[in-house]
């Protein structure tokens, strides 16, 4: 029985870890949402700079309007709580781990945190303006431009998330090489196809538009590179 204990007590600790992660997302959420119609402000505001007499955003549902702003509340608390949730889980793994896999994994969560924010900065006050002013200037001058709520929620979303996931390249390249999984001469002689792959990855990522697909792709491949040079910076001190 006594066997047991220690998978039991890391069991338990899992628990704990699970309940005060959520914890910290609900209490988040509870505060924010009293602002969940400024917060909904704040995401519309490139769209609506961009929009001229006549066009507008609408409610297609009876519930978009209380639903949509809720959502993105939601999905705000969950990316505030990120940094709290990732500590919970540092304390929960860092009593097995070795120094060196500490260091890692502790300057990963951390670096990776810092990029999705920026990534999603990045999308927010760069790709945003761009990808809506070309769509509302394609817009023929006899059609009236009315844009569900709904739709504009998935859309930026999407967009968000796949910025947030692309500014994680470098992270990824440098975990990589670290471990020794790639090796940097190898990174180097895959580069000429990155942008090939980039614009695969833009594909995948974001809506159907070549818009989209482009603003990512470009610093999807400029986040390569900048992987890269970290990981021979990094290669170089090791020896």
């Amino acid at each position: 029985m006594n066997h047991f204990k220690p998978f039991i007590q890391q069991l338990i600790e899992l628990r704990n870890t699970l309940f005060r992660s959520a914890i910290s997302f609900i209490v988040i959420f509870v505060c924010l949402s009293f602002y969940a119609n400024d917060i909904y402000s704040f995401f519309s505001a490139p769209l609506i700079a961009k929009l001229t007499d006549g066009n507008k955003l609408v409610s297609t549902g009876l519930t978009s309007t209380f639903i949509v702003p809720i959502k993105i509340t939601a999905f705000i608390s969950f990316l505030l709580s990120l940094p709290f949730i990732f500590y919970q889980f540092w304390r929960f793994i860092s009593p097995g781990l070795y120094k060196k896999e500490k260091k890692l994994i502790l300057l990963s969560f951390v670096s990776g945190i810092i990029l999705f924010f920026v990534g999603m900065a990045f999308a927010y006050y760069l790709i945003f303006p761009i990808v809506f002013n070309f769509f509302i200037l394609m817009t023929p001058s006899n059609v009236s431009l009315m844009i569900d709520i709904s739709n504009y929620l998935d859309l930026i979303l999407s967009l968000l998330i796949s910025f947030g996931l692309a500014f994680e390249v470098p992270v990824i390249i440098l975990i990589l090489v670290t471990l020794g999984w790639v090796k940097v001469k190898t990174l180097e002689e895959v580069r000429s196809y990155m942008i090939v792959i980039a614009f695969v990855i833009g594909a995948i990522l974001t809506p159907p538009d070549v818009i989209s697909q482009f603003c990512l792709a470009i610093p999807l491949w400029f986040l390569y590179e900048l992987g890269l040079f970290a990981s021979k910076r990094i290669n170089l001190k090791a020896r």
